[in-house]
C-alpha cells in the first residue's frame, strides 16, 4: 500500500465533506483550504500537486450556482471546465488516477435510453448524448469531455439533486422556509432523484478501493469510465418537499414548533416559477452500470431522506 495521501479538492462542498470523512478512514487525505490554493489561480493547483505528490486526486469542486452561472460565465467555466482539464494533465503526467464528480444536468431534459421510469420516459444511460440547456450544464460537460479526453485514467460519476444537512440546499432551504411560516409554491413538473450527498461519497469510496485507485493506477485502467450514482426512484420537486414536510418530526434541533402547523405545499409549473437558467424536465439517471461492475446500489430516494434526517454530521 502507497503512504502517500488522496488530494481532495471541494471538500467544503455537500460532497466533498462527506468524501472527506470516507476516504479518512483508510488514507491520509489532503484538504488544502482556498487559502492554501486557490483553485482558479492555475499555477498554486500546480504548484501544490508537484510538493503534495498525491497517489490520486479527487475533484468534488464545483461552481455549482445554476442561476448566478448565467451571469459568471467565465468563473462557472474556471472552475468546472478548465480546473478539470488542468487536474487530468497533470495526473497524466504522473501516472495517477483522478476522480471528478458531474451533474444530470448536462442533459436536456427529454429523456434517455435506459431503464423506463414510473413516468413513462427512461432514464439517461452513460452514453447517451449530453444536451445542457444553461451555463452550468455546458462548463460541467466541457470539464467532463476534457477529463474524458485526456488521456489519463479516471473515474467519473454524474450525480442528481444532491442534497444534505452541510451547505446550500433543497432541503435545508425547505426546512429554513416552513420555519419561518411560510407556504410553499414548488415546482411539480421536473423529474429527478434526489440524492444524500454521504450515499454519493460512500459510494465513490468503495469504487475506488476495489479498483485499487490509490495505490497505482489499479484496476481504472480497465474499469475506469462515467459512471452514474443517484437514489432510485424518482420524484418532481413538489414531491421532495411534501416528502420533506412530512417527515418535520424527524428535523434535527431546533425542533418543530409544537404549536405551528405544517405548511401547505402548492404544486406549480415550471413557468409560473421562472429562473434565469432553464433546468431540464427529466434527468433521472440510469444506474445499472455502477451496478454491475461495483455491485453498488444506492437506496431508493424517500429511504435516503429518512437516513439523511436520521444522521445529522
Amino acid at each position: 500500500m502507497s503512504d502517500r495521501p488522496i488530494l481532495l479538492f471541494g471538500v467544503t462542498g455537500q460532497v466533498g465533506m462527506d468524501l472527506r470523512v470516507q476516504l479518512a478512514h483508510w488514507r491520509d487525505v489532503l484538504c488544502p483550504p482556498r487559502t492554501v490554493v486557490n483553485l482558479l489561480w492555475p499555477d498554486e493547483v500546480r504548484t501544490y500537486i508537484r510538493v503534495s505528490r498525491p497517489s490520486l486526486i479527487v475533484n468534488a469542486a464545483a461552481y455549482t450556482a445554476v442561476d448566478a452561472a448565467e451571469d459568471n460565465a467565465d468563473e462557472a467555466a474556471a472552475l468546472n471546465a478548465d480546473l478539470p482539464l488542468l487536474l487530468a494533465e497533470e495526473c497524466l503526467q504522473r501516472g495517477i488516477g483522478l476522480v471528478h464528480f458531474s451533474t444530470d444536468y448536462v442533459f436536456d431534459g427529454r429523456g434517455g435510453s435506459g431503464a423506463p421510469t414510473p413516468s413513462g420516459r427512461r432514464a439517461y444511460r452513460e452514453d447517451d448524448r449530453p444536451e445542457p440547456l444553461n451555463v452550468y450544464g455546458r462548463t460541467k460537460l466541457r470539464g467532463e469531455s476534457a477529463v474524458q479526453q485526456s488521456g489519463a485514467a479516471y473515474l467519473l460519476f454524474r450525480c442528481c439533486w444532491v442534497y444534505s444537512l452541510m451547505g446550500r440546499n433543497f432541503l435545508l432551504t425547505m426546512q429554513r422556509l416552513a420555519r419561518e411560516g411560510r407556504s410553499l409554491n414548488i415546482v411539480d413538473d421536473q423529474l429527478g432523484s434526489p440524492t444524500w450527498a454521504r450515499a454519493i461519497a460512500v459510494a465513490a469510496d468503495e469504487a475506488i478501493r476495489q479498483l485499487g485507485a490509490a495505490d497505482g493506477l489499479g484496476g481504472l485502467e480497465r474499469f475506469g469510465g462515467t459512471y452514474h450514482v443517484a437514489a432510485g426512484g424518482e420524484t418532481t420537486w413538489c414531491g421532495f418537499a411534501r416528502a420533506i414536510m412530512d417527515r418535520v418530526e424527524q428535523w434535527p434541533l431546533p425542533r418543530w414548533p409544537q404549536d405551528r402547523e405544517r405548511p401547505s405545499v402548492r404544486a406549480i409549473a415550471t413557468k409560473d416559477y421562472p429562473t434565469k437558467a432553464v433546468r431540464p424536465a427529466f434527468s433521472v439517471l440510469d444506474t445499472a452500470k455502477l451496478r454491475e461492475v461495483f455491485g453498488i446500489t444506492l437506496a431508493d430516494w424517500s429511504q435516503q431522506l429518512d437516513e439523511c434526517l436520521q444522521n445529522p454530521p
